[in-house]
C-alpha cells in the first residue's frame, strides 16, 4: 500500500523534530559543562560571584544550557534540512533519469 504525500510529510516532521531534540540535549550537556566549569573558576577566582545568591547562579547554569540547547537543535534541524534537500533532489533526478530512459530507451554500449 503507498503512503500517502500527507504521511510522508508526517514522517519527515517526525524525523525532523527528533534530530532537534538530540541536538537540544547535546547542546545542554555540551554547554552546561563548560558554564559549569566557568562557574567553578567564578567560585575560585571572583569574590562577586562568590556574592550572589544560590539562586542566581543557578540562573546563570539554566541560561548556558537554554542558549546551547537552542543553538546545537538549530544547527541539527539546518543539517536535517539540508539532508532532505539532497534527498528529494536526488529523487527527482533518478525520476527524471528513469522517465527518460523509458521514453528513449537505455543506451546500450554494446550495440554499433
Amino acid at each position: 500500500m503507498p503512503t500517502s504525500l500527507n504521511n510522508a510529510k508526517h514522517e519527515e516532521a517526525v524525523d525532523a523534530s527528533w534530530a532537534a531534540t538530540r541536538g537540544a540535549v547535546s547542546g545542554a550537556l555540551k554547554w552546561g559543562v563548560a558554564t559549569a566549569m566557568l562557574g567553578g573558576l567564578g567560585y575560585a577566582f571572583s569574590p562577586v560571584y562568590r556574592g550572589l545568591t544560590i539562586q542566581f547562579k543557578a540562573y546563570i547554569q539554566m541560561s548556558g544550557m537554554v542558549l546551547g540547547s537552542m543553538l546545537e537543535a538549530d544547527a541539527r534541524l539546518r543539517e536535517f534540512e539540508a539532508q532532505m534537500r539532497l534527498r528529494r533532489r536526488l529523487m527527482k533526478e533518478q525520476a527524471m533519469w528513469a522517465s527518460f530512459e523509458e521514453k528513449y530507451g537505455k543506451e546500450e554500449d554494446d550495440e554499433e
